[in-house]
């Protein structure tokens, strides 16, 4: 409709100011006296818009908030798809691309093209970018942290220690400093880990539970890392040595256990309920704000993202794809 026009006879007049709240909610003014006619043309308007909406699926999601609707098709990536990260230019990357070892680049529209093939018999779980820009990424089954260099696709040892057990999740400060979870599966036991710029490893924690999830707040003064079968959160001091103290237990779980964490500007924490299907976001102090509810149940990580970090990318490993929902507040 363009101003006023004519439906049957009857003049029907629409509010055409854009930024008018009466506008974004569909109303009109009708000049008719015939209440049937009346209700006839209030559903046709709003048929109309209800068919405008559905023609702009991208502007109904970036309005939308904790509502999850899929990124990627479903299948596209193997059951250890994990470690989404995004870059420097906002591309968003996801280790074991339609098998174990390979990593993805997912394009804005959710199609997914090889970007890297790691080495025979390393298979990624996890993926962060240093100041260079290029991707380090924890590669469990070969006990390394591995480095790719974004350029020329080149892929080599960042660190290896024969004293880890398989380098699961990672998340770098500003200066450079790796923080690797580590943990023993068939024992149920966990370590924490100190990457220096010098690439060598210094353990920071033993005897933990099965540590798994980790990241930095956004003042990078507090590390979260996570135990998923004993279904802890713990906090830790971080000082300016990078060394940590004060270990606190920050919340606990009763039920489906936990996976990759995130951190917003705010210092809310993001967590990955795997099995349950949820994102669980808790303030700074511990207090659990909203659950996030996902289409799969096997969420295995997060990251932020999109053109104002207020995208959440989650992976799904039982639907070997990627799901996305947005927030209110961006990502650190």
């Amino acid at each position: 409709m363009n101003g006023s026009e004519r439906i049957n006879g009857y003049n029907l007049v629409a509010l055409r100011n854009h930024n008018s709240p009466l506008y974004k909610y569909g109303v009109i003014k009708i000049k008719t006296k015939n209440l049937h006619m009346k209700k006839m043309i209030l559903i046709l308007a709003t048929a109309s818009l209800s068919c405008t909406n559905t023609m702009n699926p991208t502007k109904t999601f970036d309005h939308s908030l904790f509502i999850a609707q899929d990124h990627t098709g479903e299948n596209l990536f193997s059951s250890n798809i994990e470690g989404p990260a995004v870059d420097k230019d906002g591309k968003l990357f996801v280790v074991n691309y339609q098998k174990d070892g390979t990593i993805g680049h997912v394009n804005p529209d959710g199609t997914v093209e090889l970007f890297v093939t790691l080495p025979e018999g390393s298979i990624g779980n996890s993926i962060q970018f240093n100041a260079a820009g290029n991707m380090l990424v924890a590669d469990f089954s070969k006990h390394n942290v591995l480095e790719v260099d974004t350029k020329t696709k080149a892929v080599s040892v960042y660190c290896h220690d024969d004293r880890f057990n398989q380098p699961n999740d990672i998340c770098i400060n500003k200066k450079g400093i790796v923080f690797a979870s580590d943990p023993d599966w068939k024992n149920k036991k966990g370590q924490l880990w100190k990457i220096g710029l010098n690439k060598k490893a210094v353990l920071l924690k033993s005897n933990m539970g099965t540590t798994n999830g980790i990241c930095l707040s956004p003042d990078e003064k507090t590390l979260y890392l996570n135990e998923s079968i004993e279904k802890n959160i713990w906090a830790f001091d971080v000082d300016a040595d990078d060394n940590i103290s004060n270990q606190r237990l920050f919340t606990s779980f009763t039920g489906h256990g936990m996976d990759g964490m995130k951190c917003d500007t705010k210092g809310n924490l993001y967590v990955t309920r795997y099995g349950k299907g949820t994102v669980a976001i808790f303030s700074p102090a511990g207090k659990l704000l909203k659950e996030v509810e996902l289409r799969g149940k096997k969420v295995s990580n997060i990251t932020f993202g999109g053109k104002d970090f207020k995208t959440c990318f989650v992976t799904l490993q039982d639907r070997k794809c990627m799901e996305k929902f947005r927030t209110d507040t961006p990502g650190r």
